[in-house]
């Protein structure tokens, strides 16, 4: 579920390009991958290597494959910008990368997904019911971190994991349901991205202002700037995954095209297109050919004349601009503030 890595970019060099466009303007451009490369530190002396070996294993690897670390480094960030600590926000910070890892795993074992940042995925690399176990592994381990926390602030946190982690059920179970349907509507599919994808971003940010000790309606208000840039997030992906490059993108690009997924391209392309188009869209959605470059690429013209490509940018900077009114509302500084539309403007301009 949610953000795929690249197969070949260095995640260093990617993570210092972002944060150096939105920490230009400030004296050390390096601030937030410090607080990557502090999570990294933390989440590599946290990796298991404990017995039995066919249970943590996969564990180690999966969260040793890299990744952007998104939502973790937001919840760092965040306690930090309402003056708390990110060594206090830390276990919070691997509670969500856990859990978003183990989500990965059921999600690649669903998809039977060969590959996951560039690298064998769990279940191809050992078998599905290793993968099956080592992620229900991950999602109590995920629990665990709450545990140092005081009991105020502990209930907050896992009632906020808690209703996360059922909505990514659900969205995961949208997903699933869209696949058979032929009745999808946009708000539908909005919902289940929300769900599958964006709910988990923001209670990242969230989880970091409850452990800086936030007011509750700042709390609330970092939870919908995250929920409204993850929805522009996932619509971001899978624009990208139907054109964004081989060679930057860390899956094979027409993967949701192959798999029939109800897409807002292909949503879009449903509600505008000619007849014709349409026509042909439902026929390609209907089967599954040997080779599938040549559906792909008819699938991906119709996308592009129907007007439904334009209409999904739309669609992400639309949701990007709600994402930065709710930062109206927050009792922060303006430079604080910046610094998050910052961080949402260069996270909508990624390529992988």
């Amino acid at each position: 579920m949610g953000f795929r890595a690249s197969l070949t970019l260095d995640w260093n060099e990617l993570t210092n390009w972002i944060f150096a466009r939105i920490f230009e303007h400030m004296s050390d451009i390096n601030i937030i991958s410090q607080y990557r490369e502090k999570f990294v530190t933390k989440l590599k002396a946290k990796i298991l290597y404990a017995e039995p070996k066919n249970l943590y294993e996969p564990v180690s690897y999966i969260l040793d494959l890299g990744g952007k670390r998104l939502r973790p480094v937001l919840t760092l960030m965040t306690a930090e910008l309402f003056g708390g600590s990110s060594d206090d926000a830390m276990d919070a910070a691997l509670a969500v990368e856990m859990f978003h890892n183990f989500s990965l795993v059921h999600d690649d074992i669903m998809d039977d997904a060969p590959l996951r940042r560039g690298k064998t995925t769990v279940h191809e690399k050992w078998d599905v019911n290793t993968g099956i176990l080592s992620g229900d592994a991950m999602l109590i381990l995920a629990y665990q971190f709450f545990e140092s926390y005081p009991a105020e602030t502990y209930k907050k946190l896992t009632r906020l994991f808690s209703k996360t982690a059922i909505e990514v059920c659900e969205g995961q179970q949208y997903d699933v349901d869209f696949e058979t349907r032929d009745d999808v509507t946009i708000p539908e599919y909005i919902k289940m991205i929300e769900y599958k994808t964006s709910v988990l971003v923001a209670a990242a940010m969230e989880m970091g202002a409850i452990v800086a000790g936030a007011l509750e309606q700042d709390c609330r208000a970092m939870y919908q700037f995250g929920r409204n840039l993850g929805i522009a997030f996932q619509l971001q992906d899978d624009y990208l995954d139907a054109f964004g490059d081989p060679k930057t993108f860390g899956k094979q690009v027409g993967g949701d095209i192959l798999e029939n997924k109800k897409t807002f391209l292909y949503l879009k392309s449903l509600e505008n297109g000619a007849k014709e188009e349409k026509e042909s869209l439902l026929h390609l959605y209907s089967i599954q050919p040997e080779d599938g470059s040549t559906k792909v690429e008819t699938v991906k013209t119709i996308f592009e004349e129907s007007g439904a490509v334009k209409a999904t940018k739309m669609e992400i900077e639309a949701y990007t601009r709600k994402a930065f009114q709710v930062l109206d509302s927050l009792q922060l500084p303006e430079s604080k503030k910046q610094l998050l539309r910052a961080f949402g403007e260069n996270l909508m301009q990624r390529t992988v």
